[in-house]
């Protein structure tokens, strides 16, 4: 068994949940039409909207079956990343508590999608930073 299983469910139920119920509830065409057309994107806010959230299909898909690992972190990070400067960083830090719809979850998935990617961190060959 891969010692990154449940952090790759993990992430991949996330990913699943956060792109599947927007196809069903118009919530995709809305942050396309409503949000990216509106800062700059038009006329390809929902192209991009869809194309973000099948992104993150493709990758959950990818995650749960242990292959593509980079490619399916590295285009989700950037999303991620991209979430973080378009619409989370004027928010400031935090999700819920201290503030509203901040950047620290996507964040935490970032990280949580470097750890994946580099079970064994990044300088596994390094003997000063092994035990």
């Amino acid at each position: 068994m891969n010692s990154t299983l449940i952090l790759r469910v993990a992430v991949a139920i996330i990913l699943l949940t956060h792109s599947v119920f927007g196809i069903f509830d118009n919530g995709i065409n809305d942050f396309g039409n409503l949000y990216l057309n509106q800062i700059g994107f038009a006329p390809f806010g929902v192209f991009l909207a869809w194309s973000i959230k099948l992104s993150h299909i493709v990758a959950a898909v990818l995650l749960l079956i242990n292959k593509y690992i980079n490619f399916a972190a590295i285009v989700t990070i950037l999303v991620l990343i991209m979430g973080i400067i378009l619409v989370h960083f004027q928010e400031g830090w935090f999700v819920v508590g201290g503030g509203r719809n901040g950047m620290e979850y996507n964040f935490l998935l970032i990280c949580v999608l470097l750890a994946i990617m580099f079970p064994k961190g990044f300088f596994k060959g390094s003997e000063a930073l092994r035990d």
